[in-house]
């Protein structure tokens, strides 16, 4: 099995809320434009085809007026279980694997980069590791406002 852990970054989850929510908290834009990105951006959803080989399109608004515009392809959708998606430049593939634990639901969310040295411009360029955490964070934060 090839190692991976140099080129990866990781985080995983447990929500207080059931899978069917943090299922739709992810795959509808409705939902994820309220959380996607670090604390302080904002998301603008051009595009979103959640289905394989469909397009992901949306520009992060940071909190300095900077604009950066994301695409993705999404790989592999197993619904409440598994999404995978392709994000070009920089290029890593994205995996999140959901599992219900009642009424509960744990995340495991991937990010896998070509080179460790290319995870390692993107986290000293964009602080990516922070983002991540932030990210996470914030959805956490947006599921507990809709499972009162």
């Amino acid at each position: 099995m090839e190692k991976t852990a140099n080129r990866e970054m990781r985080i995983t989850r447990t929500f207080q809320a059931p899978i069917e929510l943090v299922w739709e908290a992810w795959t509808n834009p409705e939902h994820i434009v309220n959380w996607w990105g670090p604390i302080g951006f904002t998301s603008t959803i051009h595009k979103m085809d959640f289905k394989e080989g469909g397009e992901w399109n949306l520009t992060m608004h940071g909190p300095d007026g900077t604009n950066y515009p994301n695409r993705s392809v999404f790989k592999e959708i197993i619904p409440f279980k598994k999404i995978v998606f392709e994000h070009f430049n920089p290029d890593f593939i994205t995996t999140v694997l959901f599992e219900p634990k009642g009424k509960e639901t744990h995340m495991d969310w991937s990010m896998l980069f070509d080179s460790a040295e290319m995870l390692e411009t993107v986290v000293k360029a964009h602080k990516a590791d922070e983002g991540q955490k932030q990210n996470v964070e914030k959805l956490e934060k947006y599921l507990s406002q809709l499972f009162r």
